[in-house]
């Protein structure tokens, strides 16, 4: 978990951060918020977080809201150590496509991971998995369907050619959260049960 938690703050800031790439999810639902009415980003990541988190408890337990609390932390203080001490700086300015795709590759694959080890990185990444857990949507398609109504609602405010870019990165990251949560486990699809037929019950 941790691992994954590494790729993606060295990714959001060597990748996304220092190319201009545009931001889904709470953080871009919370920059929306700034644009629109003046409220604090912070304050709107707040808000937002806590009836998800709430929600988590009760519907994937305490070890999920630790591990995810863990990722959290973990993700702030090894994306401020990226911006505070690292002298690498991946300059892709002239070649925002191999951005994209670099972003939605790492990106995909450290929030698979984190995902996989039983844990989240914020309120968004929650949501995504309650929704996939209600719905039985692919947890990657869902995260691409979330981020690109955000990106879309977020052109009010922001460059066109970057946020584009911002969706390729994104519709390649949920692949990739797919494959990385699901690689090397068997999922076996539940038979129908024909139209008229009751499941047979236990009885005590």
């Amino acid at each position: 978990m941790m691992f994954g938690t590494f790729v993606l703050a060295f990714t959001y800031y060597h990748i996304n951060f220092q190319n201009g790439l545009s931001e889904g999810g709470f953080v871009g639902l919370a920059l929306l918020g700034k644009y629109l009415l003046d409220v604090p980003p912070a304050l709107s990541m707040i808000l937002m977080d806590i009836p998800i988190f709430i929600a988590a408890f009760f519907l994937r337990g305490r070890k999920f809201i630790v591990n995810t609390l863990i990722a959290s932390m973990a993700f702030s203080v090894l994306y401020d150590l990226c911006e505070r001490f690292s002298p690498l700086h991946i300059d892709l300015g002239a070649n925002l496509p191999l951005a994209a795709l670099l972003s939605g590759l790492l990106t995909g694959f450290g929030a698979g991971l984190v995902i996989r080890s039983g844990g989240a990185t914020g309120g968004d990444d929650i949501l995504s998995l309650l929704i996939s857990q209600w719905s039985g949507i692919k947890i990657g398609t869902v995260f691409i369907l979330l981020d690109a109504v955000v990106l879309t609602i977020s052109l009010l405010y922001l460059p066109f050619r970057e946020t584009m870019y911002t969706v390729m990165a994104v519709l390649i990251a949920g692949k990739m959260i797919t494959w990385t949560v699901h690689y090397g486990r068997r999922e076996v699809a539940p038979r129908p049960v024909p139209y008229g037929v009751k499941k047979k019950t236990a009885r005590a």
